[in-house]
């Protein structure tokens, strides 16, 4: 039996951030838990420390739920998780669902692809998730560390739930329809089905929610990539 490769990790968020095409807005939503255990909450899902986690402390599933007062475009989902440190605590397998409410969440569907051998998760737009050779974007370019993969592609089915193996780093997560454009839903819920090991409770430590920024309708201007031009990028 071949043993799983372990999950790649993807880009630091920030280097998404400085190209000027994505903005982080989970300080726009309200965000609730299923459970924690005391002083390991939304404060610490949220502080920007890769030191500090939410930890759960109830019954699997555990949620993660990200309200936006109005209905919200999202783009992409990065979750950071370290199996180094976190061992049984590590989530293994997680859904996400988007919806208007708790009351008609709906799963979000990957199709199910074999590069060159090796499966990879394909969402609707526009990054693959690895599970063997690593994160590609649509033409082909590397996202994270890996072999380079064949460009021919095969499509063997869909699935709505993410595997993850031993994962050491930022988790990237597309969020996309059918049309490969971002969701636009005024809900976002993380649910960690299972753990590494058959751990009971949970540990994330981040989650960032990015929306694609617009561009200007008077025209394209180049991109302000570095942190002197992006402190002059906007009018206060």
């Amino acid at each position: 039996m071949t043993t799983p490769s372990k999950t790649p990790p993807g880009a630091d968020p920030k280097q998404l951030e400085r190209t000027g095409t994505v903005r982080e807005i989970g300080s726009q939503a309200v965000w609730s838990l299923s459970s924690c255990k005391p002083g390991f909450g939304v404060d610490q899902l949220r502080d920007d420390n890769l030191e500090t986690y939410w930890q759960s402390d109830g019954s699997q599933p555990h949620l993660v739920n990200i309200q936006f007062r109005r209905k919200t475009t999202v783009k992409t989902l990065c979750i950071y998780a370290d199996y180094k440190s976190d061992e049984s605590y590590t989530p293994s397998k997680i859904s996400v669902r988007v919806g208007n409410n708790f009351h008609n969440l709906q799963e979000i569907r990957y199709s199910l692809q074999l590069h060159h051998k090796c499966y990879v998760l394909c969402p609707r737009g526009n990054y693959w998730i690895g599970m063997g050779k690593g994160v590609y974007s649509e033409d082909e370019s590397r996202i994270c560390t890996s072999k380079d993969v064949n460009s021919s592609v095969t499509e063997v089915g869909t699935c709505g739930q993410l595997e993850l193996v031993e994962p050491s780093g930022w988790i990237h997560v597309p969020l996309t329809d059918t049309h490969k454009k971002p969701i636009r839903t005024f809900m976002i819920q993380i649910a960690v089905l299972a753990n590494h090991q058959n751990g009971r409770d949970t540990h994330m430590r981040q989650i960032k929610v990015y929306t694609p920024v617009e561009e200007s309708s008077i025209g394209k201007f180049p991109r302000c990539t570095t942190i002197d031009f992006m402190m002059y990028r906007s009018i206060r």
